[in-house]
């Protein structure tokens, strides 16, 4: 043990925060902690205080597409010592399978629980708040892994960490408002959901040694949609004040007509008539779930919940928010490549076709042989795999970052809360196959890249990146502010020089990489693929 606090002690001074605040209270004696629902105990492990499966709102099951409610409360001390269930959802991988998932875990509508980690739950301290919302789009997954582990966090930054479940697919997102107006708010019920979950971070965190005056909310993919559509929802105004996006930023909404549409097929798939919201609600969890395939769910422009798309050139909501967001350079190795492994092996004649089938949507009035042509023409020592990965990765990961960074930048005080990055480490394992994917960057920030070795590789190089980059994370909930001594410095983001933090073995300061990609998708008319 002692080699251990030496180690985090040296890792704290480095990262500018001291020994004494990185080490807290230590102790493995569990501690009873009162909410404002009733008292808890979690499991203690190494001096992080860990509670898992916290109720936050009551079963949805009785409140189906509608807002959430807080939890019942309870007398005793209730045991949290266990993940909650999942939320409802389809089964299906993702990830490339590097996200572990639990299937034997229970899924339920009585979903809505939080996890957390502190160095001491008590009230002697005011620690930042980092609030995890994990990915899977809005339709699956759950905070239930590993990877999203947070006691490295917790232990190296002095910091409290959160995460949470919440309603997914169309038991969270599927708008019935054109139906029945009581169901205005049912495109929107799992952002609510989250909404829900901050109040209680906002009324209890308090009594675990955090301070609910400074909770930075972070997210991957789905996650950093979900951050994202908090940034232009009312209702959640003063629930956060920091944003860490990764891989996830939702420019727009789905609109009315759209949600409405897609509602009439789950209706359809359910053999139930158009409009039929009671029959619907009385379905079982299993019946919901296969009606709910073949159909896009995400939050709704719904004019109340969430009352426009995110990040319009006139949005003043979240102006004022810092922002750090960032996309991995080949996001598409994980997400179109595992369930396509051809896309390892094109020729050249298979190349426009893999390119039609999968960013067909994306591309609006370009063709495929322009972007092979265009990306031929970059990187003229790029195989035909290479290139597919490198242009599907821009197209369609990157396009809706470059959008929120560039509106953040042409908005004075926003300009100034904004910083980028892109995620250049490659993953070491599968011979560099999957090159720097999707997910690669979560076991970083978390500073978990041994429990994620099937992804990290687990060696030395990867721990001193995950070293640096989670001090950064920790650097940016504590000040607002990135940098850090173990980092070049990081400006914002401007539209001058795209200023980008380019994350890697050698982590540098880059001005509008990737610049000539950029202006390409520049040309093609934007609308949040699914919407």
């Amino acid at each position: 043990m002692t080699s251990r606090r030496v180690f985090l002690a040296g890792a704290a001074v480095m990262g500018g925060i001291s020994p004494t605040l990185a080490l807290g209270r230590r102790t493995d004696t569990p501690t009873i902690v009162e909410t404002s629902l009733g008292k808890i105990v979690g499991a203690a492990h190494d001096g992080i205080q860990v509670y898992k499966g916290v109720p936050y709102g009551a079963d949805t099951r009785a409140r189906r597409f509608l807002p959430p409610v807080s939890a019942p409360g309870w007398s005793g001390v209730r045991q949290t010592t266990g993940f909650g269930p999942r939320a409802p959802q389809p089964n299906s991988p993702g990830g490339g399978g590097f996200v572990p998932r639990r299937d034997e875990e229970p899924v339920s509508e009585d979903c809505l629980k939080l996890n957390i980690w502190t160095p001491d739950a008590s009230r002697r301290r005011k620690r930042p708040v980092l609030v995890w919302l994990h990915g899977g789009g809005f339709i699956n997954y759950s905070a239930n892994s590993d990877m999203y582990d947070g006691t490295n966090l917790a232990r190296k930054g002095d910091v409290v960490v959160v995460s949470l479940n919440h309603r997914l697919n169309l038991f969270g997102y599927l708008y019935l408002g054109t139906f029945d107006p009581a169901y205005g708010s049912s495109g929107n019920v799992g952002m609510l959901d989250i909404v829900l979950a901050l109040e209680w971070v906002r009324d209890n965190i308090a009594a675990f040694g955090g301070d609910p005056g400074n909770v930075t909310i972070f997210g991957q993919s789905g996650g950093g949609a979900k951050c994202c559509t908090l940034m232009a929802m009312p209702a959640a105004r003063g629930l956060f004040h920091r944003v860490w996006t990764m891989s996830g930023q939702q420019a727009t909404g789905t609109p009315r007509d759209m949600a409405t549409r897609n509602a009439e097929v789950v209706l359809r798939n359910a053999g139930l008539a158009r409009g039929d919201v009671d029959g619907l609600r009385k379905l079982s969890m299993e019946q919901l779930i296969a009606a709910s395939r073949g159909v896009y769910y995400g939050p709704v422009v719904d004019g109340a919940a969430l009352p426009r798309d995110p990040f319009e050139p006139d949005a003043t909501l979240s102006r004022e928010i810092p922002l750090v967001m960032g996309n991995t350079r080949e996001e598409t190795t994980t997400l179109i490549g595992a369930g396509d492994p051809e896309t390892f092996a094109l020729s050249w004649e298979q190349l426009p076709g893999k390119i039609e089938r999968h960013l067909k949507s994306y591309l609006g009035a370009q063709k495929p042989e322009t972007v092979v042509a265009l990306w031929r023409k970059l990187y003229p020592d790029y195989s035909p795999s290479d290139i597919f990965f490198a242009a599907s990765s821009v197209i369609r990961s990157w396009r809706a970052q470059l959008l929120v960074a560039s509106r953040r930048a042409a908005e004075p005080i926003a300009a100034t809360r904004t910083w980028v990055y892109q995620w250049d480490w490659p993953s070491p394992v599968a011979g560099g196959k999957w090159r720097a994917p999707h997910i690669l960057d979560i076991p970083f920030v978390f500073d978990n890249v041994a429990i994620a070795s099937a992804i990290t590789g687990g060696g030395a190089e990867a721990h001193a990146l995950a070293a640096r980059v989670s001090d950064s994370l920790l650097a940016f909930a504590r000040t607002g502010d990135p940098n850090t001594a173990a980092l070049p410095r990081w400006p914002t983001y401007s539209l001058a020089r795209r200023e980008t933090m380019l994350f890697d073995r050698v982590s540098r300061i880059a001005n509008d990489p990737r610049g000539a990609e950029r202006r390409f998708i520049d040309t093609i008319p934007y609308r949040q693929p699914g919407t």
